[in-house]
């Protein structure tokens, strides 16, 4: 009888031991894998505030050539005033921009207001057959290029990140680190979707 009971104890003893070691084992895992979504999140934050600063270093020497083109113009377009000053009021008003939405905003403002520059410039024959008008235009075409690449590659990682955040279980770490929805840097009108016309 006695060896019965030590038997039963033995086994339930074992029993214990084995369902703690499960529980255990699931309960790293689990640690394990919040620490792994959570880092997982860190990653693709810190990419996308990366693609979104060397987008920034691209639309600072848009604003910073915008100018230079400005004052080239200036002197074939005089009665365009208005539509220069508008320019240059797209550009700072996109320069001083703080957030990701500001930013995104202005941005559109100012290819907008590119735009309308572009369509004065063409007026003028002479201007033209400028050669620092064509050298500064064949850079903001350069510029554009690499704008739409880069804002493509941003928009990729803004997708991954956002599915990430969205999807169940991750969802409980983006919730627990109190993580936004990351905006796409996209054009509201389908006039703003075409590249911006600098071939003169």
């Amino acid at each position: 009888m006695n060896l019965l009971l030590s038997t039963g104890a033995i086994v339930g003893i074992v029993v214990g031991i084995v369902v703690g070691a499960v529980c255990g084992a699931l309960v790293l895992i689990l640690i394990f894998w919040a620490i792994g979504a959570r880092n997982g999140f860190v990653r693709m934050r810190n990419a996308n505030e990366e693609a979104f600063a060397t987008i920034d270093v691209y639309l600072k020497k848009r604003y910073d050539l915008i100018p230079n083109l400005v004052e080239t113009v200036k002197g074939y377009a005089k009665h365009e005033s208005e539509t220069l000053q508008n320019v240059i009021a797209a550009r700072n008003n996109a320069a001083s921009a703080n957030t990701t939405a500001e930013k995104i905003e202005a941005d559109a403002n100012l290819t907008n207001a590119i735009r309308s520059f572009n369509i004065v410039a063409e007026r003028y024959p002479d201007l033209k057959a400028n050669a620092n008008f064509l050298d500064l235009s064949a850079q903001l075409k350069a510029i554009e290029t690499q704008l739409a690449e880069q804002r493509r590659y941003y928009n990729a990682l803004v997708k991954k990140y956002n599915t990430a955040r969205d999807i169940f279980p991750k969802s409980i770490i983006a919730s627990c680190m109190h993580l936004e929805k990351a905006p796409y840097f996209a054009l509201d009108s389908e006039e703003e979707r075409q590249n911006v016309k600098v071939s003169f």
